[in-house]
C-alpha cells in the first residue's frame, strides 16, 4: 500500500476540512491611533493603510470592526507636542486624547467590542520613555508604577474594558490590579505585555505616535537573545493577577509565544507589530509577494504557535477574508 498524504490537499474544500489551525475574526484585535488636534484622519507614511484618527473617525473605525466580526480594539493616544511633559501627565488627564478616544469608542460600540487601552507613558512624555526618569536619566521603576496606576484608573473611568501595561516595569501588574480594585474597577481586566522585546521592528509605530524617544529602551525591554526570560516574565505577571498575557513582537518570537502559551493558564495574545506589517506591504508594493496571502499566513503562524488573540493592523481586512 502506498501512503499518499497529498490526497488531503487535492481541493480547497479538502484543505479547509482538514486544516489543523483556524483563524476566526473574533480572535483579532485592531490597534488604532487617535490623535489630538486633527480635523481629518492623517495617513502614516510607514504604515500604509493605517491613519492617525480623529475622535469621530476612531468611533467609525470601531463600528467597522464590529461589522467585520472583530471582538477587540486597542487604542493608542497621540497628544499635541506641546502637551507632552517629563511625567506624561496628559496620559491620565480626563481630557487627554487617549481617554477622550476611549470614551468616544465606548459610546459608539458599547460592549459589542472589547475596548482596550495602551497603559504606558511613552506617547505622552517629552523624552519618549515608558516611565518617569530619575536624576541620571534612567527609568525609575517604582515612581513609574505610581503613574501607571493613575493611567489605568483614568482609562477605566473613560470606559476601557481592558488596560494594557506595556512598559515592562517590574511589579506593574500587581500595582495596577491593586489600584483598579481600590477604585472600584475590579471588573476591568489587565492584558500584561509580559514578554516585550527591545525589537528593531517598532519603527513605524514610533512614527504613528510621534514618539520623542532618543536612544533605546534596552534597560527595561527584553533582550531579543533571551527565550527563557520571556517565559519567566509571563509567569510573574500571571502570578501578579494578569488576566491575559502578551508576547510582542509575534512573528519573530514564535518560540517564545509557544513556550508562554504552553505554560500559561490564561489567554495569550501576540502583537504582529508595525515593522512586521510594513515589511509585507513594502514587498507587495514591489510585486515580490502577495500581500493578502502573506498577511493571512503571518497571522495563521501566530495562532498556530499558540496565540488565542492576535493584534494586527490588518484585522478588518483579514476578518472580511475569513467570513
Amino acid at each position: 500500500m502506498i501512503i499518499r498524504p497529498r490526497r488531503l490537499r487535492t481541493t480547497s474544500a479538502m484543505r479547509s476540512l482538514v486544516a489543523e489551525t483556524r483563524v476566526h475574526p473574533a480572535q483579532l484585535v485592531l490597534p488604532v491611533f487617535v490623535a489630538d488636534g486633527l480635523t481629518e484622519p492623517a495617513p502614516i507614511t510607514s504604515l500604509p493603510g493605517v491613519v492617525q484618527h480623529t475622535l469621530r473617525s476612531v468611533a467609525d473605525e470601531a463600528r467597522l470592526a464590529v461589522d467585520a466580526g472583530l471582538k477587540g480594539i486597542m487604542l493608542f493616544g497621540v497628544p499635541k507636542p506641546e502637551d507632552k511633559d517629563a511625567y506624561g501627565s496628559m496620559g491620565w488627564a480626563p481630557d487627554g486624547i487617549l481617554n477622550r478616544g476611549l470614551s468616544a469608542v465606548r459610546d459608539a460600540v458599547g460592549d459589542d467590542l472589547v475596548v482596550m487601552a495602551d497603559t504606558c507613558l511613552d506617547e505622552f512624555t517629552d523624552h519618549g520613555h515608558c516611565g518617569v526618569l530619575d536624576q541620571v536619566g534612567r527609568v525609575d521603576n517604582d515612581a513609574t508604577l505610581e503613574r501607571y496606576v493613575e493611567l489605568a484608573v483614568s482609562q477605566a473611568v473613560a470606559g476601557a474594558h481592558v488596560v494594557g501595561p506595556s512598559g515592562m516595569m517590574d511589579g506593574q501588574v500587581l500595582a495596577i490590579r491593586t489600584g483598579l480594585d481600590a477604585a472600584g474597577f475590579d471588573d476591568v481586566a489587565i492584558l500584561a505585555y509580559a514578554a516585550k522585546y527591545a525589537s528593531a521592528f517598532y519603527g513605524p509605530f514610533r512614527e504613528a505616535v510621534n514618539s520623542s524617544l532618543s536612544g533605546d529602551r534596552r534597560t527595561y525591554q527584553q533582550d531579543p537573545a533571551n527565550r527563557r526570560e520571556g517565559v519567566r516574565e509571563a509567569a510573574l505577571d500571571e502570578a501578579e493577577g494578569a488576566d491575559l498575557l502578551m508576547v510582542k513582537p509575534a512573528g519573530y518570537y514564535l518560540d517564545v509565544l509557544a513556550d508562554v502559551a504552553a505554560q500559561s493558564s490564561v489567554p495569550v495574545a501576540a502583537y504582529h507589530v508595525s515593522g512586521e506589517y510594513a515589511m509585507v506591504w513594502a514587498a507587495a508594493e514591489r510585486g515580490w509577494i502577495d500581500r493578502d496571502r502573506a498577511l493571512a499566513e503571518a497571522v495563521t503562524a501566530i495562532v498556530r504557535a499558540g496565540a488565542h488573540i492576535v493584534l494586527t493592523y490588518a484585522a478588518i481586512e483579514l476578518a472580511k477574508g475569513l467570513s
